[in-house]
């Protein structure tokens, strides 16, 4: 299962605000330092890579003399106003010593929503990489909003991968890779090795959230990024930070953390981005017939497989299409309005004026 990156193909390593901080709130020097190492390594064997990494606010709180991550948003955004600077000079700093240029790249949710600025961005970072400039990518943390915040940095070094179509995310994090369960809770914890991005295994760990089957939370964002990378093509490995070989290892194919398969076939980049670019708008319920007919034979969604509309979304909005348990089956752009679909649940296609969403405008994720 697991196999080498191409020799020339972008990497996408992302590192987390655990693996980068110190006991006392700030950066911690030898962990900047190893995560440098190990880029820089992947630019000197002829990778492109990509560094995706979180530690704005804890850069920032020694700065403005704090000790612990504030809990309200303005001083959040404070910190990360004051150390996101204070992290670039430090990767500059350190990259520029072997020689290495880097940018800086802040992304937030609206950015990647709007088609326009999603392929702006998709621009900006291929060319960087076209003229050796090390991209270095965060989320604006220091004017994003809830509303527009992506969540984590995880799910981000998934849309960059798809962005600059990796050839594999490296998720370094603080411990050594995903576990069948909690090893701080069960003896009979495994590493699991290898998984394809389907697995049940990983729908149990998902349902667990954040309750440590990666020692200190954070297993749902992490499986939910490697199933946004795996529908690009792009398999996921998740490592331990304080490893020195850890981006050399999983590069190489050689067994290191936890490797997830990736589908055998990418979705096209507008189907990308329809998925997981946009936000959702509104939810369709849908009956076991239409199920059958988006991921049995590719159909579009017509409204007599409706049977409940949630939220209010205009046509062309993005939608989550489930069954009646829940289970997310797809997303798509919706071809009428949420009070159209209502008012034809059940009916024909030519009464309601269109059907629902597009075969074209569908991605069936299930």
């Amino acid at each position: 299962m697991r196999r080498a990156v191409a020799a020339g193909a972008a990497v996408v390593v992302k590192v987390g605000s655990s693996s980068l901080a110190n006991a006392a709130g700030g950066l911690d020097a030898a962990s900047v330092a190893r995560t440098v190492v190990q880029v820089g390594w992947l630019q000197t064997a002829g990778y492109r890579p990509v560094l995706v990494t979180s530690g704005a606010v804890a850069a920032g709180l020694p700065a403005l003399g704090l000790r612990k991550r504030p809990p309200e948003i303005p001083q959040l955004q404070v910190a990360a106003a004051v150390g996101q600077g204070l992290l670039m000079h430090e990767y500059a700093r350190r990259f520029g010593e072997n020689g290495t240029v880097v940018g800086q790249v802040l992304l937030t949710k609206d950015i990647l929503a709007n088609r326009s600025q999603y392929l702006h961005a998709r621009e900006a970072l291929m060319r960087m990489l076209a003229i050796g400039v090390l991209p270095i990518v965060n989320e604006n943390d220091t004017v994003v909003v809830d509303e527009l915040k992506l969540g984590d940095n995880d799910r981000l070094a998934a849309m960059v991968s798809h962005l600059v179509g990796a050839g594999m995310l490296v998720i370094l994090t603080d411990t050594v890779g995903l576990y069948s369960a909690d090893p701080r809770m069960s003896d009979d914890a495994e590493l699991l090795s290898a998984v394809r991005n389907t697995d049940e295994i990983l729908d149990e760990l998902y349902r667990s959230g954040g309750r440590g089957a990666l020692g200190s939370g954070g297993v749902a964002t992490k499986i939910a990024a490697a199933r946004m990378a795996a529908w690009s093509g792009v398999p996921t490995v998740i490592a331990e930070a304080r490893n020195d070989d850890a981006v050399h290892l999983a590069v190489s194919g050689s067994e290191i953390g936890t490797w997830i398969e990736p589908h055998p076939s990418r979705l096209s980049a507008r189907k990308l981005w329809i998925a997981f670019g946009l936000p959702p708008e509104g939810r369709v319920v849908i009956d076991a017939g239409a199920v059958a007919a988006l991921v049995g034979s590719g159909r579009s969604l017509l409204p007599a497989g409706v049977v409940a509309v949630e939220g209010s979304f205009g046509e062309g909005s993005a939608v989550e299409v489930v069954e009646v348990s829940g289970e997310l089956i797809g997303k798509g752009l919706a071809g009428l309005t949420a009070a159209a679909v209502r008012e034809a649940i059940g009916s024909h296609s030519s009464v309601a004026g269109g059907v629902v969403i597009h075969r074209d405008d569908l991605v069936v994720l299930r």
